[in-house]
């Protein structure tokens, strides 16, 4: 079963990011980063932290209603995007939340929203703590870094399926492979993460601290997912509940840690996140700047 190399399924998913999108390139300490932007610029602003090993428009094509109503921007995170910087940040201090105080402050952002799913959780939370006066409210969509992930039953579960679609690859094996992460089956996203998996090199970043979690004293929504092998969502909740002091929690139902990719969440998730950035009313518009458009 031939796979796709990461930078052609970047390419493929950009294809799917409805609308005209364009690229800028922000200086940061560790090289330029890439940032994709989408959705009416006339809209309020949403900072979106992609999944690990994924990229800006892996996520920007999963947003659907969401680009309706924002001016989505997401920055491809170094070591995890093939477009970001290529350099893998430690994971046991703030590296990545000063990295993304450093996008922010190319693009010309001063106080923003941020949403990060998995991976783009760890990332946006950090920066919530690094530097808290730049995000208005926090949205995070089953976050790694706040509760131990629990390996083992994630490895005994999918060891040997792994094996088998090493050795032998087709789609049934694939699809028992990916059965306890992905929650609805997606034909692009079910070959990506076959071939994100056959290439290895995944990491975890360790929970934050109570003192960090304690700091995050903007408006946080925290969406978790019931059927979680990764990151269990009742634990991340209660943990969530227990240190955060201005925290909206929700545990999405028969979900794993790869939420529906049906129109029908799409929806929910949008209206969801929308009402919560919403709740006081929006941020302005991102204040214009030359940059490169199209799809390339």
């Amino acid at each position: 079963m031939a796979g796709r190399t990461l930078a052609d399924w970047y390419d493929h998913f950009l294809a799917k990011v409805p609308g005209p999108v364009e690229h800028r390139e922000v200086p940061t300490p560790h090289g330029p980063s890439h940032v994709l932007l989408a959705g009416d610029p006339s809209r309020p602003p949403l900072v979106c932290l992609h999944p690990m090993r994924t990229g800006s428009a892996h996520v920007l094509s999963l947003m659907g209603p969401l680009l309706e109503r924002f001016r989505m921007i997401a920055p491809d995170v170094p070591g995890e995007s093939v477009r970001g910087p290529q350099v893998r940040l430690p994971v046991n201090d703030d590296s990545h939340g000063r990295w993304l105080v450093a996008v922010l402050d190319g693009l010309g952002l001063g106080r923003c929203d941020l949403f990060g799913i998995s991976w783009g959780g760890f990332v946006a939370r950090q920066a919530a703590t690094v530097a808290p006066g730049r995000v208005r409210r926090l949205v995070l969509m089953v976050p790694a870094g706040v509760v131990p992930s629990p390996l083992w039953k994630g490895l005994a579960r999918m060891a040997v399926p792994m094996l088998l679609y090493r050795l032998w690859p087709t789609e049934a094996r694939l699809r028992r492979l990916l059965a306890p992460l992905m929650t609805t089956w997606d034909d692009d996203w079910g070959q990506f993460m076959g071939d994100v998996l056959r290439g290895g090199g995944l990491r975890i970043p360790p929970p934050a601290t109570d003192a960090e979690l304690r700091s995050l004293a903007m408006p946080t929504l925290v969406l978790a997912a019931d059927d979680d092998i990764s990151f269990p969502g009742p634990a991340l909740l209660a943990r969530m509940r227990a240190l955060v002091p201005r925290v909206e929690t929700e545990l999405i139902p028969d979900c794993k840690h790869c939420p529906p990719t049906t129109p029908e969440f799409r929806a929910w998730m949008a209206d969801r996140v929308t009402a919560f950035l919403s709740a006081d009313g929006p941020l302005p518009p991102l204040a214009p700047a030359s940059g490169e458009r199209g799809r390339g």
